[in-house]
């Protein structure tokens, strides 16, 4: 596994206030939700730091051990049932780093959000969530959370009341929407601050959702 991961950047136009860290799906790289920033029209898009970080390369298995950009091997297409636990935190640790680099640059905790969709999403959910900093808020779209029971032992306080967006496609053959919805539930009942939102798409991003995404950010990054 890689000690740093590569990414791709956009560099705010007025001062840094907020920093986004933005992880892509299995297969893809930093450049897919490149585009997406123009669309979620943010208030505050200019004093925002966009990191867009590239998955290590690695053999999937389900994939006949083919190498590509994966936060972590998919072992079986059973998503849940065998889980590749050691490559998740792996990928934490590098993320984590990435968080604390934006901190050295004297960004509060408080002002970083994490996004990720798909694997990306797991990856966003299981730092977010156990990171000892209050976070700004977590983005999880098309995704699940195979970590998830670690919350039950071992609660990080720091994030209990940090913003919890999760959304899903209803069509998604990749990522069963009853997951998705499954983790919801699970943090709903702990009392996590979480919304859940669904909507008639595949394993993808839609119109709709950018515009609810938009709304969420918003909510935690004002105008400076």
């Amino acid at each position: 596994m890689h000690s740093k991961l590569g990414t791709i950047e956009i560099q705010p136009t007025s001062a840094h206030h907020y920093s986004v860290i933005w992880l892509h799906g299995l297969g893809a790289d930093g450049h897919d939700f490149e585009g997406i920033i123009p669309q979620l029209q943010l208030n505050a898009e200019a004093n925002i730091h966009f990191i867009f970080p590239n998955a290590p390369i690695q053999a999937v298995t389900i994939n006949g051990g083919m190498e590509m950009r994966a936060w972590y091997d998919i072992l079986e297409m059973s998503l849940e049932r065998k889980v590749d636990i050691a490559g998740i935190y792996q990928s934490a640790t590098l993320l984590e780093q990435l968080i604390k680099q934006e901190m050295a640059k004297g960004i509060s905790s408080e002002h970083i959000l994490l996004a990720g969709f798909s694997q990306g999403g797991v990856i966003a959910l299981h730092v977010g969530l156990n990171f000892p900093y209050k976070l700004a808020g977590i983005v999880a779209l098309s995704t699940y959370f195979p970590t998830l029971d670690s919350l039950k032992t071992e609660p990080s306080i720091a994030n209990q009341s940090t913003p919890i967006f999760m959304a899903h496609g209803i069509l998604d053959s990749v990522v069963d929407v009853e997951s998705g919805k499954a983790v919801f539930n699970t943090l709903n009942s702990l009392e996590y601050n979480i919304e859940w939102h669904d909507y008639l798409m595949s394993h993808s991003v839609c119109i709709e959702e950018i515009g609810h995404i938009s709304t969420f950010i918003n909510g935690i990054f004002s105008k400076r």
